[in-house]
Protein backbone atom coordinates (compact mmCIF):
# COMPACT_ATOMS: atom_id res chain seq x y z
CA UNK A 1 0.00 0.00 0.00
CA UNK A 2 3.04 1.99 0.83
CA UNK A 3 4.37 1.87 -2.46
CA UNK A 4 1.09 2.35 -4.31
CA UNK A 5 0.80 5.75 -2.73
CA UNK A 6 4.51 6.82 -3.17
CA UNK A 7 3.80 6.11 -6.77
CA UNK A 8 0.46 8.17 -6.96
CA UNK A 9 1.96 11.11 -5.17
CA UNK A 10 5.41 10.87 -7.42
CA UNK A 11 2.60 10.86 -10.73
CA UNK A 12 0.01 13.40 -9.92
CA UNK A 13 2.30 15.74 -8.38
CA UNK A 14 4.93 16.30 -11.24
CA UNK A 15 7.43 15.85 -10.01
CA UNK A 16 8.05 12.37 -11.91
CA UNK A 17 6.98 11.53 -15.03
CA UNK A 18 7.19 8.40 -17.09
CA UNK A 19 9.81 9.94 -19.67
CA UNK A 20 12.46 12.53 -19.27
CA UNK A 21 11.54 16.05 -20.95
CA UNK A 22 12.25 16.18 -24.75
CA UNK A 23 15.44 16.71 -25.94
CA UNK A 24 17.22 15.63 -23.04
CA UNK A 25 19.73 12.63 -23.24
CA UNK A 26 18.87 11.78 -19.40
CA UNK A 27 17.25 12.83 -16.26
CA UNK A 28 18.21 12.10 -13.20
CA UNK A 29 16.62 11.67 -9.56
CA UNK A 30 19.02 11.97 -6.29
CA UNK A 31 16.25 10.14 -3.84
CA UNK A 32 16.11 11.65 -0.55
CA UNK A 33 16.94 9.86 2.36
CA UNK A 34 13.68 7.84 4.05
CA UNK A 35 15.11 7.86 7.66
CA UNK A 36 17.70 11.12 7.46
CA UNK A 37 20.58 8.62 7.55
CA UNK A 38 23.52 8.39 5.45
CA UNK A 39 22.84 6.77 1.97
CA UNK A 40 23.44 7.36 -1.58
CA UNK A 41 21.14 6.66 -4.35
CA UNK A 42 20.35 8.16 -7.94
CA UNK A 43 18.38 6.73 -10.55
CA UNK A 44 18.88 7.90 -14.31
CA UNK A 45 16.48 8.05 -17.02
CA UNK A 46 17.89 7.14 -21.05
CA UNK A 47 15.58 9.49 -23.41
CA UNK A 48 14.02 6.32 -25.08
CA UNK A 49 13.38 5.22 -21.21
CA UNK A 50 16.29 3.03 -19.87
CA UNK A 51 16.73 3.02 -16.73
CA UNK A 52 20.46 3.14 -14.57
CA UNK A 53 20.51 2.96 -10.79
CA UNK A 54 24.04 4.32 -8.94
CA UNK A 55 24.07 2.36 -5.32
CA UNK A 56 20.40 2.47 -4.05
CA UNK A 57 21.00 3.28 -0.38
CA UNK A 58 19.73 1.96 2.62
CA UNK A 59 18.05 -1.37 3.23
CA UNK A 60 15.34 0.87 5.53
CA UNK A 61 15.16 2.47 2.25
CA UNK A 62 14.01 -0.64 -0.32
CA UNK A 63 10.49 0.07 -0.51
CA UNK A 64 10.47 3.24 -1.32
CA UNK A 65 13.45 2.62 -4.31
CA UNK A 66 11.24 -0.35 -5.53
CA UNK A 67 8.35 2.07 -5.57
CA UNK A 68 10.50 4.96 -8.00
CA UNK A 69 11.47 2.24 -9.86
CA UNK A 70 7.89 0.35 -10.49
CA UNK A 71 6.97 3.94 -11.99
CA UNK A 72 9.96 3.47 -14.58
CA UNK A 73 8.80 0.02 -15.48
CA UNK A 74 10.72 -2.68 -13.57
CA UNK A 75 13.00 -2.95 -15.62
CA UNK A 76 17.21 -1.60 -14.98
CA UNK A 77 19.31 -1.77 -17.43
CA UNK A 78 22.50 -1.17 -15.43
CA UNK A 79 23.11 -0.71 -11.77
CA UNK A 80 26.68 0.56 -10.37
CA UNK A 81 27.80 -0.19 -6.88
CA UNK A 82 30.37 1.95 -5.41
CA UNK A 83 31.76 0.06 -3.12
CA UNK A 84 29.82 -2.54 -0.48
CA UNK A 85 28.64 -0.09 2.47
CA UNK A 86 25.22 -0.87 3.68
CA UNK A 87 24.70 2.83 2.78
CA UNK A 88 25.47 1.92 -0.61
CA UNK A 89 24.32 -1.56 -1.36
CA UNK A 90 21.55 -2.23 1.21
CA UNK A 91 18.57 -1.58 -0.76
CA UNK A 92 19.82 -3.81 -4.05
CA UNK A 93 21.33 -6.45 -1.22
CA UNK A 94 17.26 -6.73 -0.10
CA UNK A 95 16.52 -6.23 -3.70
CA UNK A 96 18.72 -9.54 -4.74
CA UNK A 97 16.97 -11.29 -1.91
CA UNK A 98 13.58 -10.59 -3.29
CA UNK A 99 12.99 -9.01 -6.59
CA UNK A 100 9.46 -9.27 -7.35
CA UNK A 101 8.79 -7.70 -9.91
CA UNK A 102 11.82 -6.06 -10.81
CA UNK A 103 14.42 -7.21 -13.51
CA UNK A 104 18.05 -6.13 -14.01
CA UNK A 105 20.39 -6.84 -16.82
CA UNK A 106 23.93 -5.84 -15.68
CA UNK A 107 25.14 -5.30 -11.93
CA UNK A 108 29.17 -3.37 -12.36
CA UNK A 109 31.16 -3.12 -9.32
CA UNK A 110 34.78 -3.07 -8.06
CA UNK A 111 35.58 -5.98 -5.70
CA UNK A 112 37.32 -5.46 -2.41
CA UNK A 113 40.12 -8.13 -1.49
CA UNK A 114 38.58 -10.48 1.05
CA UNK A 115 41.12 -9.26 3.28
CA UNK A 116 39.08 -6.36 3.86
CA UNK A 117 36.16 -8.10 5.22
CA UNK A 118 37.00 -11.68 6.19
CA UNK A 119 37.95 -10.19 9.93
CA UNK A 120 34.25 -9.01 10.33
CA UNK A 121 32.56 -12.03 8.83
CA UNK A 122 29.16 -12.55 9.37
CA UNK A 123 27.74 -15.40 7.69
CA UNK A 124 25.48 -13.92 4.36
CA UNK A 125 24.64 -10.90 6.69
CA UNK A 126 22.44 -8.52 4.79
CA UNK A 127 25.53 -5.72 5.93
CA UNK A 128 28.82 -7.99 5.38
CA UNK A 129 30.50 -7.73 2.27
CA UNK A 130 30.59 -11.02 2.28
CA UNK A 131 26.42 -11.42 2.14
CA UNK A 132 26.44 -8.94 -0.65
CA UNK A 133 28.66 -10.92 -3.04
CA UNK A 134 27.01 -14.40 -2.08
CA UNK A 135 23.88 -12.56 -3.29
CA UNK A 136 25.24 -11.02 -6.55
CA UNK A 137 27.00 -14.57 -7.48
CA UNK A 138 23.32 -16.44 -6.55
CA UNK A 139 21.22 -13.86 -8.51
CA UNK A 140 21.21 -15.27 -12.23
CA UNK A 141 21.72 -11.15 -12.92
CA UNK A 142 25.18 -10.29 -15.24
CA UNK A 143 27.88 -9.29 -13.05
CA UNK A 144 30.74 -7.35 -14.14
CA UNK A 145 33.63 -6.73 -11.67
CA UNK A 146 36.00 -4.29 -12.69
CA UNK A 147 39.56 -4.69 -11.82
CA UNK A 148 40.95 -1.81 -13.64
CA UNK A 149 39.86 1.66 -14.40
CA UNK A 150 39.12 2.97 -17.89
CA UNK A 151 36.38 0.69 -18.80
CA UNK A 152 33.13 2.95 -20.31
CA UNK A 153 29.35 1.99 -20.57
CA UNK A 154 27.66 3.22 -23.30
CA UNK A 155 23.59 3.40 -22.92
CA UNK A 156 21.86 4.98 -25.73
CA UNK A 157 23.62 8.47 -25.95
CA UNK A 158 25.07 8.89 -22.12
CA UNK A 159 28.20 7.50 -20.92
CA UNK A 160 29.46 6.33 -17.72
CA UNK A 161 33.05 5.75 -17.87
CA UNK A 162 34.98 3.87 -14.49
CA UNK A 163 37.69 6.33 -13.49
CA UNK A 164 38.47 4.51 -10.16
CA UNK A 165 38.27 0.81 -9.12
CA UNK A 166 39.11 -0.73 -6.00
CA UNK A 167 42.81 0.44 -4.17
CA UNK A 168 43.74 -2.83 -1.91
CA UNK A 169 46.96 -0.97 -1.50
CA UNK A 170 45.43 1.62 0.08
CA UNK A 171 44.75 0.61 3.83
CA UNK A 172 43.47 3.64 5.67
CA UNK A 173 39.78 4.42 5.30
CA UNK A 174 40.29 1.01 3.31
CA UNK A 175 36.11 0.50 1.84
CA UNK A 176 36.17 4.08 1.35
CA UNK A 177 38.82 4.79 -0.48
CA UNK A 178 37.81 1.74 -2.55
CA UNK A 179 34.56 3.63 -4.08
CA UNK A 180 34.59 2.94 -7.64
CA UNK A 181 34.33 6.65 -9.09
CA UNK A 182 32.12 6.97 -12.78
CA UNK A 183 31.92 9.88 -14.95
CA UNK A 184 28.87 10.41 -16.64
CA UNK A 185 27.94 12.51 -19.76
CA UNK A 186 25.45 13.54 -22.62
CA UNK A 187 25.41 16.00 -25.18
CA UNK A 188 23.99 18.59 -21.95
CA UNK A 189 26.14 17.96 -18.96
CA UNK A 190 28.01 15.57 -17.18
CA UNK A 191 28.68 14.29 -14.14
CA UNK A 192 31.07 12.76 -11.93
CA UNK A 193 30.26 10.43 -8.47
CA UNK A 194 33.05 9.72 -6.09
CA UNK A 195 30.89 7.22 -3.78
CA UNK A 196 32.95 7.52 -0.76
CA UNK A 197 36.28 7.95 -1.70
CA UNK A 198 38.97 9.90 0.89
CA UNK A 199 41.87 11.83 0.64
CA UNK A 200 44.31 8.83 -0.28
CA UNK A 201 42.04 7.78 -3.24
CA UNK A 202 41.28 11.13 -4.13
CA UNK A 203 44.67 11.99 -5.12
CA UNK A 204 45.46 8.81 -6.45
CA UNK A 205 42.50 9.99 -9.04
CA UNK A 206 43.90 13.12 -9.46
CA UNK A 207 47.36 12.58 -10.36
CA UNK A 208 46.41 9.31 -12.33
CA UNK A 209 45.89 8.86 -15.64
CA UNK A 210 42.52 10.73 -15.51
CA UNK A 211 42.91 13.39 -13.79
CA UNK A 212 42.24 15.40 -17.20
CA UNK A 213 38.49 14.18 -17.21
CA UNK A 214 37.18 14.91 -13.56
CA UNK A 215 35.92 18.49 -14.69
CA UNK A 216 32.58 18.45 -14.92
CA UNK A 217 29.03 19.94 -14.40
CA UNK A 218 27.74 18.84 -11.26
CA UNK A 219 30.05 16.80 -8.55
CA UNK A 220 28.53 13.92 -6.19
CA UNK A 221 30.15 15.46 -2.61
CA UNK A 222 32.68 12.51 -1.71
CA UNK A 223 31.87 10.68 1.62
CA UNK A 224 28.61 12.63 1.88
CA UNK A 225 30.03 16.12 1.68
CA UNK A 226 32.36 15.22 4.88
CA UNK A 227 36.13 13.55 5.57
CA UNK A 228 35.87 13.26 1.83
CA UNK A 229 38.44 13.70 -0.96
CA UNK A 230 40.42 16.46 0.10
CA UNK A 231 40.17 19.98 -0.30
CA UNK A 232 42.64 20.40 -2.89
CA UNK A 233 40.95 17.74 -4.93
CA UNK A 234 38.44 20.25 -4.89
CA UNK A 235 40.13 23.17 -5.86
CA UNK A 236 41.84 21.52 -8.45
CA UNK A 237 38.76 20.56 -10.93
CA UNK A 238 36.32 22.67 -12.42
CA UNK A 239 32.47 22.05 -11.57
CA UNK A 240 29.15 23.97 -10.92
CA UNK A 241 27.20 22.22 -9.27
CA UNK A 242 27.00 19.90 -5.84
CA UNK A 243 25.10 16.47 -5.20
CA UNK A 244 24.75 16.09 -1.79
CA UNK A 245 23.46 12.48 -0.81
CA UNK A 246 23.68 14.06 2.87
CA UNK A 247 21.39 13.94 6.01
CA UNK A 248 20.43 17.14 7.80
CA UNK A 249 22.49 16.38 10.78
CA UNK A 250 25.61 15.54 8.49
CA UNK A 251 24.98 18.74 6.66
CA UNK A 252 24.99 20.99 9.68
CA UNK A 253 27.47 18.83 11.86
CA UNK A 254 25.22 19.30 14.61
CA UNK A 255 25.49 15.96 17.01
CA UNK A 256 22.47 16.84 19.36
CA UNK A 257 24.13 20.54 20.20
CA UNK A 258 23.08 21.98 17.38
CA UNK A 259 25.21 23.73 14.58
CA UNK A 260 28.65 22.41 14.17
CA UNK A 261 29.01 20.81 17.30
CA UNK A 262 29.89 17.84 15.74
CA UNK A 263 33.65 16.80 14.29
CA UNK A 264 32.31 16.01 10.91
CA UNK A 265 34.05 18.70 8.24
CA UNK A 266 30.70 19.40 6.44
CA UNK A 267 31.14 22.97 7.57
CA UNK A 268 34.61 23.30 6.39
CA UNK A 269 33.51 21.61 2.87
CA UNK A 270 30.63 24.11 2.43
CA UNK A 271 32.78 27.47 3.18
CA UNK A 272 35.16 25.72 0.46
CA UNK A 273 32.15 25.57 -1.86
CA UNK A 274 31.41 29.01 -1.23
CA UNK A 275 34.69 30.45 -1.78
CA UNK A 276 34.50 28.20 -5.33
CA UNK A 277 31.63 30.55 -6.01
CA UNK A 278 29.47 27.24 -6.02
CA UNK A 279 25.90 28.21 -5.92
CA UNK A 280 23.86 25.65 -7.15
CA UNK A 281 22.68 22.97 -4.36
CA UNK A 282 21.09 19.89 -4.82
CA UNK A 283 20.43 18.52 -0.79
CA UNK A 284 19.19 15.00 -0.60
CA UNK A 285 17.21 15.47 2.93
CA UNK A 286 15.29 18.71 1.64
CA UNK A 287 13.62 15.97 -1.51
CA UNK A 288 13.67 14.74 -4.11
CA UNK A 289 16.12 16.51 -6.47
CA UNK A 290 15.59 16.17 -10.26
CA UNK A 291 17.86 17.16 -13.24
CA UNK A 292 17.61 17.43 -16.88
Amino acid sequence: MKRIVLIALLIFSGVLSLFPQENSNFTLWQLPSQINSIGNSYVFQMENGKVVVMDGGLKEETEYLKGFLAVLGNHVEAWFISHPHGDHMGALNQILMKPGEIRIETIYHSAVPPEFYMSQKTQYSTYSTEGFYHNLSNSGIRVVNIAEPGMTVEIDQTKFKILSVANPEITVNDYNNSSMVIRVWDAKKSMLFLGDLGAEGGDKLLNGPFGEELDCDYIQMAHHGQAGVSTAFYRSINFRACLWPTPSWVYENDYGEGYNSGNLKTIEIRNLMDSLGIKEHYISFKGLCKID
